[in-house]
């Protein structure tokens, strides 16, 4: 488990590097599509934003692939992770695809698809796995980590499949027969269209790629860090394995709940500053805090509770457990800086959001690298909740007006 999730930190960097930007650029240029009625703007920003998000991802894909070996010995300080890096590089053109896709369908408010994609994808993943496993096991063969990464490639190969069929079926449904080509370059060149999404993009990928480049030296250097408190390899890896594979995603699942919240919330405050209507504004700040508290507190209180029952009986492990009680803490400052977050972004304040996660991951570094030696992973669950605190004491420090 520890071993698979060191390779996380590969995928997010290459995500950020050759579609994050995109998607959202994307989704900004198509968002007039149900308005104006003009399917070839649209398609035509859709199609460059393909063209470049799929040259990068080739080039990312291939550079993985042949310096596997190097990026793991190097980067991921676990020479073990070069061969899950190999078969993961056959996935990243694929997320390419459906990000670029499922960022149009976000523009124009067709979330059903990229909800439909991330089921998908999900589903066939989990399912494909389970599957390989039971055959290895009738075989005689021994299961390996390998597995896991082989279901995650088919499961954006599955996402990928189910958003070209939307996208084509959606085209289908709204374009008039008679309309002719989608794709016009004449009205729109690809270099105009090209600067348009870069725009956007540039700075929004150079901020993702610095939040993920902080966010990888974190996870890597976790496991490094344990071995300097006394561990040995296999359970420093083994300790990290469990917490971020087992008792974090846990601990986040309840924050699908407030996740859609901050999707809703966005448009809306982007709309009430437009129009300056202050007390929209004020009344989504004070929900927010009441209601993210109450959300944590009940989710705190049923983590402290059953922490050690859930390790158990989902996991069979008692650490999990222990992990689980003591961050549930976490639960009501996740949940009042996620929606504060949004709301930020809403009133544009995007660079007061990026200061303020980089600040947050500054915090946990400092405790990866100076506490994890003295205190083991105990020093780095402290330095969860201590980060956590901060980032949301911050934020509602930005709304301070608003209250």
């Amino acid at each position: 488990m520890g071993i698979y999730q060191l390779t996380s930190p590969v995928l997010a960097l290459s995500f950020s590097l050759t579609v994050a930007g995109i998607q959202t650029a994307i989704s900004k240029y198509v968002a007039g599509e149900t308005v104006t009625k003009n399917y070839r703007y649209s398609f035509t920003h859709l199609f460059t934003g393909f063209v470049i998000s799929m040259t990068l991802s080739f080039l990312c894909a291939f550079g993985i692939y042949i310096f596997a070996d190097e990026i793991a010995l190097y980067f991921l300080l676990e020479e073990r992770t070069a061969p899950l890096l190999r078969i993961i590089s056959f996935s990243i053109p694929m997320a390419t695809v459906h990000s670029c896709i499922n960022g149009y369908f976000y523009g124009i408010r067709k979330t059903a698809v990229p909800s439909a994609c991330q089921l998908t994808e999900q589903i066939i993943r989990v399912g494909s796995v389970y599957a390989i496993y039971y055959f290895c096991l009738e075989k005689g063969y021994t299961p390996t980590i390998a597995f896991a990464v082989l279901g995650l490639v088919i499961g954006e190969a599955a996402s990928m499949l189910v958003s070209l069929i939307a996208v084509k079926a959606h085209y289908a449904h709204v374009v008039p027969k008679n309309y002719g080509s989608l794709l016009d370059f004449h009205a729109l060149p690809f270099r105009k269209a090209t600067g348009n999404l870069m725009k956007v993009a540039v700075p929004l990928s150079l901020n993702r790629v610095v939040i993920n480049f902080l966010q990888s030296v974190e996870s890597i250097f976790i496991p490094n860090r344990l071995l300097s408190y006394g561990y040995d390899q296999t359970t420093a890896l083994s300790v990290y394995g469990i917490l971020t594979g087992m008792s974090l995603p846990l601990l986040l699942f309840p924050g699908a709940i407030t996740n859609s919240i901050c999707v809703l919330l966005l448009p809306v405050v982007s709309e009430a500053e437009a129009g300056g209507n202050k007390r929209t504004i004020k009344k989504a700040v004070n929900k927010s805090v009441r209601y993210g508290f109450l959300l944590g507190l009940v989710f705190t209180i049923l983590f402290l509770a059953g922490g050690k029952f859930l390790g158990n009986i989902l996991y069979q492990n008692e650490l999990a457990g222990s992990f689980i009680m003591i961050l549930s803490f976490l639960c009501p400052l996740m949940y009042i800086a996620s929606t504060l977050n949004s709301i930020l972004n809403g009133l544009g304040k995007t660079s007061l959001t990026f200061a303020y996660s980089m600040i947050s991951l500054l915090v946990r570094l400092g405790f990866v690298f100076f506490a994890i030696p003295l205190w083991g992973i105990h020093g780095y669950l402290w330095g969860l909740l201590a980060s956590q605190l901060v980032q949301t004491l911050l934020c509602m420090y930005a709304v301070r007006e608003y209250y």
